[in-house]
């Protein structure tokens, strides 16, 4: 399975690029805290999916599937805190990728375990 083909990988990209928009307007002094955590949980997403996706085996995949979506369930976290501490002023446009992305995940899961 190539990671570049996976509609999945290209939406969590996609989600990377919105979270840089969103943390941009940030204040500088979260650059070191907030704002890198949120930032690293973003790009683990889709890092992990191509991790797996280079390994040998589905059940290798189906881990690091797993690891994509505790970051992604740590970066929804990080930016329900920042909505909190008033870095975020609307309701998050990601809050719906990231609930699309979940579900592709384990969608994807889902496949692979009924293929074993």
């Amino acid at each position: 399975m190539i990671h570049k083909d996976l509609d999945v990988w290209k939406d969590s990209v996609k989600l990377v690029k919105q979270v840089y928009e969103i943390t941009a307007l940030f204040p500088k002094e979260e650059l070191y805290g907030l704002t890198s955590q949120i930032r690293r949980a973003a790009i683990s997403v889709p890092s992990n999916i191509a991790k797996g996706c280079a390994r040998n085996s589905d059940k290798e995949l189906i881990q690091f599937l797993y690891i994509s979506l505790g970051s992604l369930a740590e970066l929804q976290t990080q930016l329900i805190i920042s909505k909190e501490l008033g870095y975020i002023n609307n309701d998050l446009v990601v809050d719906n990728d990231i609930e699309k992305i979940r579900k592709m995940l384990l969608g994807l899961i889902k496949y692979l375990r009924s293929k074993q």
